[in-house]
């Protein structure tokens, strides 16, 4: 039996080159999964494979050339060749395979076994390149050990490197991980050497033949490994140093057009953007302000309601671009007529309201007749004979009413009052108009008498990743089927929940029903799967909410991370510094905090930097004309980079159509709802309809209910 020998400098070499090697593959990770583009990325993984690859048996082979035996040695170059091959298909893999969002640990033992595999091949490989005559006689036993150390190898260095990806490149990070997966590679390499047999007559076909010869062999793959890998390592620190570079130019570009976005934002969030007036929000605001003024200086003011007759049939007979025409005529003309500091604002629909000041009764009634007469007796859109009425109720602070909500319902029924008395005319609130308290009043004793029953249940609206195509999971919209009047729209008994203070009540069911539904789709399979749940503004400010939500996680053994609450973002602003506290918390406890109806609110960049959301709801407001709004697409796209920016994910609710999803998944949002995606339906139909690869379109039968018809809304 030939005994063989080893060269020290040449073992040194190889484990050094072996760490050299190692440390190139933890860096290539992360250039991998830090590239910018998918191309960039695709480049990383080819170059970087080969490099690694080289580097990987560049380390076996000067492992091999320190080894000596009393006879000429050679390689053959073919199987050196092939061996090299094996080496870089490994290191490819490897790098595609840590580069991937997750690692499940059935993934993680198939690609050891594979990436072992594959070092355990270019080692014998290179083995089989010397040719010996005869053949190399191998241990079993010390073959098969060699082939758990590569095996064993490959997982930690998959792991490591899969840990460290998102790492940043600092010497602490990588050093020593680079030096135990060097260590681990060399121990294969001369575990595999160990169980080599040469008998006593072996003679060595490639060094007899035409065979690459070891002496010079040894330095010439030293200086081109070292080198190739020396020139990765600074490429890849270049890029590195660029990227950072470009990076804080984008964060300065980025500051400078934070303030344009907001102000952007706030534009089009208190602006209706067909006329341009002022919102529902913004006429809030104005209104309270009118209110504030009026009790310091003792002035009256009034809440004038005006609705269209027969806009519903304009639209139907003339379609709804003619409708949109007729409303900017309507905004036009009646701004003319109204003083300079006075408010119009629309609602939405054909519904406008004016914010005007009075010096007495008669100067209010003299300007809704004049508004009356301008819509009714003229050409609003030349090139139709329109024929339109409108319909306007007043109410008079503080004759009526010093509180904002209440002005607008009284003059709300005054204006239905007005319709009722014949139409084109208006009508000023009086008491009797006001016969709807013991309506309330009974809806409520029956509202209070439903919780705990089954008439109010919970339907489930579906939330779609775009990046998986499946559903991610759900949100829960609360429901009441009233035994005499059937479906109560949510609007309308949730307002009246929060005004009686039976909001938290109905807000612990909701919260503990979704739980516990999220907990039966669990066990059934889908344990990815979210719960949304609509905080309302009475409960996310209750005192034991945190406690609350604590425990039913507990009861019904919920991951912290799959409950979402989603909170409105004027309801963040109502006491900032106290809400701030309350949702740092719940993000200590491991719940989504997700900013619902997003940019139409007024929140202030300043604090949504503090925020510890999770999620951006984007209102359906800016959805629904993105097809045909240049200006929807740009405060999207504000919108999607912003949350991006503070590391959120955007969430873009109010799906209906084909071209919106396009639009939505161009501009780069994480999530999508809506009806194109599926209806809110109960639980064991979502569960039907969701367990299918692809979420399909559900048509709820019977009524329709609103869009984003939660307990907020």
């Amino acid at each position: 039996m030939l005994v063989g020998n080893y060269t020290s400098w040449l073992v040194v070499v190889s484990l050094l080159v072996a760490i050299l090697a190692s440390f190139t593959a933890l860096v290539m990770a992360n250039r991998i999964t830090t590239a910018t583009t998918p191309k960039q990325g695709q480049l990383w993984l080819l170059g970087g494979g080969c490099a690694m690859g080289l580097g990987i048996w560049s380390m076996h082979f000067i492992g091999m050339l320190a080894f000596r035996l009393p006879i000429p040695l050679g390689y053959d170059a073919i199987w050196t060749t092939v061996s090299l091959l094996a080496a870089i298909a490994s290191s490819i893999y490897a790098l595609w395979l840590v580069s991937r969002p997750t690692l499940p640990h059935e993934r993680l033992a198939f690609g050891a076994l594979l990436m072992g595999a594959g070092i355990a091949s270019m080692h014998y490989l290179g083995m089989a390149a010397m040719r010996m005559q005869p053949g190399i006689d191998y241990h079993l036993g010390w073959v098969l050990l060699s082939l758990v150390i590569a095996v064993a190898a490959s997982w930690v260095a998959l792991f490591i490197a899969f840990r460290l990806r998102h790492h940043d490149n600092r010497l602490r990070h990588r050093v020593p991980p680079a030096i135990l997966l060097g260590l681990a590679i060399v121990g294969m390499h001369y575990t595999g050497m160990a169980a080599a047999r040469f008998p006593a007559n072996s003679i060595c076909g490639a060094a007899a033949g035409a065979g690459l010869h070891s002496q010079w062999l040894a330095t010439l793959v030293m200086i081109l490994s070292i080198a190739i890998l020396g020139v990765v390592l600074l490429v890849s620190w270049l890029d590195q140093r660029m990227q950072a570079q470009l990076l804080r130019l984008r964060n300065q570009d980025l500051r400078s057009s934070l303030n344009d976005a907001h102000a952007e934002l706030s534009q089009a969030a208190l602006h209706d953007p067909l006329t341009r007036l002022p919102n529902r929000r913004l006429l809030q605001q104005h209104i309270e302000s009118a209110l504030i003024e009026a009790e310091q200086r003792g002035s009256r003011f009034a809440v004038m309601f005006m609705d269209l007759d027969g806009f519903k049939q304009v639209n139907d007979a003339y379609g709804h671009q003619t409708g949109d025409a007729l409303l900017v005529a309507v905004a036009e003309r009646t701004s003319q007529l109204l003083r300079a500091n006075d408010v119009l604002a629309r609602l939405g629909g054909d519904e406008f309201v004016m914010v005007v000041n009075i010096e007495g009764d008669e100067d209010v009634a003299a300007l809704a007749s004049r508004i009356i007469n301008a819509i009714g007796s003229s050409r609003l859109v030349p090139s139709h004979e329109l024929q339109v009425t409108a319909s306007i109720g007043i109410a008079i602070c503080p004759d009526h009413a010093a509180t904002e909500r209440h002005l607008m319902g009284y003059a709300d029924s005054a204006m239905y009052q007005a319709k009722e008395a014949g139409r084109n005319g208006f009508a000023v609130f009086a008491e009797w108009m006001n016969d709807s308290a013991e309506q309330q009043f009974r809806l409520l004793a029956d509202l209070r008498s439903a919780i705990g029953t089954d008439q109010l249940f919970l339907h489930y609206q579906p939330k779609l990743s775009v990046a998986r195509h499946t559903v991610a999971g759900a949100e829960a919209l609360i429901r009441w089927k009233h035994p005499e009047q059937g479906l109560i729209p949510p609007d309308r008994f949730i307002r009246l929940a929060e005004r009686s203070g039976i909001i938290n009540e109905i807000g612990r069911w909701a919260l503990n029903e979704a739980c516990r539904q999220l907990r039966q789709w669990h066990d059934a399979g889908h344990d990815n799967w979210t719960m949304s749940v609509n905080l309302s503004p009475i409960q996310f400010s209750a005192p034991q909410l945190l406690n609350e939500v604590r425990d039913v996680l507990a009861r019904h053994r919920i991951e912290p991370r799959r409950l979402i609450l989603e909170i409105t973002e004027s309801t963040v602003m109502r006491d900032t510094e106290t809400s701030l506290r309350l949702l740092q918390a719940l993000a200590r406890l491991g719940v989504g905090i997700s900013i619902d109806d997003f940019g139409t609110g007024y929140s202030s960049l300043l604090y949504l930097k503090r925020l510890p959301a999770s999620e951006i709801k984007i209102d359906h407001a800016f959805v629904r004309e993105l097809e045909n709004s240049s200006e929807d697409v740009v405060i999207v796209s504000a919108i999607v980079a912003l949350g991006h920016a503070l590391d959120m994910d955007i969430v873009a609710e109010g799906v209906e159509t084909a071209g919106q999803r396009a639009y939505l998944e161009r501009l780069g949002c994480d999530y999508l709802q809506g009806y194109l995606l599926g209806h809110p339906v109960d639980p064991v139909r979502f569960k039907q309809l969701h367990d299918l690869p692809r979420p399909r379109i559900e048509v709820a039968a019977g009524w329709k209910e609103p869009e984003g018809g939660d307990f907020l809304n």
